[in-house]
Order: structure tokens, then sequence, then C-alpha cells
């Protein structure tokens, strides 16, 4: 089993901050993240102009804290190289055109597209024509808005893919995480990972043991901020706590040729029966089931070889609580 990749969602938490962002990418390298990722977004390009209808949110705000959060393209330049610096490839979801063309310049490790453009077939057609791995998230989707959309990308010629099961409401209940799907997406023939959008590790560790190949995680180093993806990201500690717990369980789910473990034979010593002297035994006696005590802890013979002791003749005497041994018997 190949060790999943783990992503370091910064997202946009960096709020506009170079240095805050540098900061995220040091968390990430801290943590043991094999990749961090961003968000490259032009709210001009990814929101309708004008007044209207937005959920629960005032559309007006939307678009002009998404403008304050923007950083500049030589700041995502800047960052690459100090991801790099820290030895944590840099890459991120890119939204429209221009974005992409500016990831792609950094020579990422993938391209991330989110659940938002899982239909967006014309811009899945040029990420396509980038030659660059492609993680879509398939949140908000059904399977056959996901059938649809891996046609068009196929269409392209390009099969470099990994689709990324996502429940995209934040945060996501465990028991609302619909994990089983993994083992549809994987149907598709693809790798497949989760975008993670719970507030523990148990829904990724779950995920693993399902063989999934990525997983996405947002954090930030303060939940209290202002912005989008703070309140249910992985603060600090957590999140490094969240990549080990991955770590963890995927050396619990490796494989191994000897089933027990040192540690395990430490409490075996102590926990497994052995065959004892019930009483004062003369030489040449005949031992009978009421002569053995089957106790712990482990000994010369264990209780699975009772049969070896049971109608056999002693050659010594043995005393009482004396552990039976092959050498006793005639």
């Amino acid at each position: 089993m190949n060790p999943v990749h783990v992503i370091a969602e910064a997202g946009t938490n960096h709020n506009g901050s170079l240095d805050a962002a540098r900061r995220l990418v040091d968390l990430a390298a801290r943590a043991g993240a094999d990749s961090v990722k961003f968000q490259i977004i032009d709210p001009d390009e990814l929101y309708l102009p004008g007044r209207y209808e937005f959920g629960t949110y005032d559309i007006d705000e939307v678009r002009a804290l998404r403008r304050r959060f923007m950083l500049a393209d030589d700041d995502y330049r800047r960052l690459a190289d100090h991801a790099r610096s820290r030895g944590v490839p840099f890459t991120a979801s890119v939204f429209d055109r221009r974005g992409l063309d500016l990831l792609a310049s950094l020579a990422p490790p993938y391209v991330k597209i989110a659940s938002t453009d899982l239909n967006n077939v014309r811009f899945l057609r040029r990420v396509a024509e980038k030659g660059i791995r492609m993680l879509v998230s398939t949140g908000m989707s059904s399977l056959a808005d996901i059938e649809k959309s891996l046609r068009e990308i196929q269409r392209t010629g390009f099969s470099d893919l990994v689709l990324l099961h996502c429940v995209s409401v934040y945060p996501a209940r465990l028991q609302d995480m619909n994990l089983g799907f993994i083992d549809t997406l994987r149907g598709f023939g693809f790798p497949v990972g989760l975008s993670d959008h719970t507030e523990s590790s148990t829904a990724a560790c779950v995920a693993l043991a399902k063989g999934i190949a990525y997983v996405e995680k947002h954090y930030t180093t303060d939940r209290r901020l202002e912005g989008f993806d703070h309140a249910y990201a992985a603060e600090g500690d957590a999140f490094v706590q969240y990549v080990a717990d991955i770590r963890a369980a995927e050396e619990a789910l490796r494989p191994r040729e000897e089933k027990l473990t040192p540690a395990e034979r430490t409490t075996r010593k102590r926990a497994r029966r052995a065959l004892y002297a019930a009483h004062d035994l003369p030489a040449g006696r005949t031992v009978q089931d009421e002569d053995v005590l089957v106790l712990r802890p482990e000994n010369h013979m264990a209780a699975d070889q009772i049969d070896e002791v049971i109608g056999r003749s002693l050659k010594r005497d043995v005393r009482q609580f004396e552990p039976y041994s092959a050498d006793m018997f005639v």
C-alpha cells in the first residue's frame, strides 16, 4: 500500500497576506504534508456582477472579501519558492484561465479543480490541455454529473486524473460523509481521494481502509480569523495531529508477514497460559488430567500442548506449580 498523499489545503486562509501564507506553508511542512495547496481566485471571474440573492450571503460582501484576500501574481511565485525551500510542493485550486496559466508556470505537481467546476466543461478542457495531473472534487455532483464530465475530459485524450470524494458542507458531519461512495468512484478506473470537511481525522482514517490515494484537509493558524474557511479548518497543532493520525492509520493497515509485534510478544509472556503441575508428583507417575493446571504466565509448554502431557510417564519427581517441559517425560 502506497502512502496516501496528504494535501495541506491553505485555500485563502492567508487573508491576503504573503507573510501569513508563508506561515501556512511552514505549518504544512511541520505537519509533514506532501503538498500545500492554495486557491487562486479572481472574484470578477467567479461571480456575476451586480446585486442578487446569494443564499444566506451578501454577494457584495463576498466579492469584497474575495478581493481583499487576493495575492498578487508575484506573491504566488515567492510563495512557491518558499514552499520549495521547505520541501513541500506548491500547488493551487484554479478557477479561471489566468489563474491556470499562473499556476502552470510554477510547475505544480497537480492542478486542483474545485467541486464548483466539476461541470464547467470548457474550463476542464483548458486544464486538460496543460497536461498536468488533475485532481477533481466531486462535491454537489450526481453520478451522472461525474460521468458526463469524465467523458468530456477523456475526449481530449487526457487521462491523468484523480477523483476526490467530497461532501460540500462546511463543516460536514461524519455520518453524512457517504464514504461508501469511494468504492463507486473507484469504478471509473482512476485513483480516488477524499476532500475532508469534517472536524476530525476519523473520516480520513476510514477512507484509508478503502484505498484512497489523496486526502485534502483545510487548515489555518487561527480559527477565529475572518474568512470563508477558517471556522471549520484544523488549527495549528490540530492539523499536525490530523496528519499524524493518518500516518498511524496507514501503519495500522500495512500488511505484515509476522502477525505478532514485539510489544504483543511481551504481552503474550504474561497473558498466555502454560502447563503446570497441580501438586507434587513422583517419578514414574503417568500424568492425569487432574495433575495439570493451565495458568498464566507463558512457560515451557503452552496450553495447546496438553495432549503431549496427559498419559505420559515422568522421569523424575515434579514439584507443585513446576512448569511442565518436554524433558520431564520418558
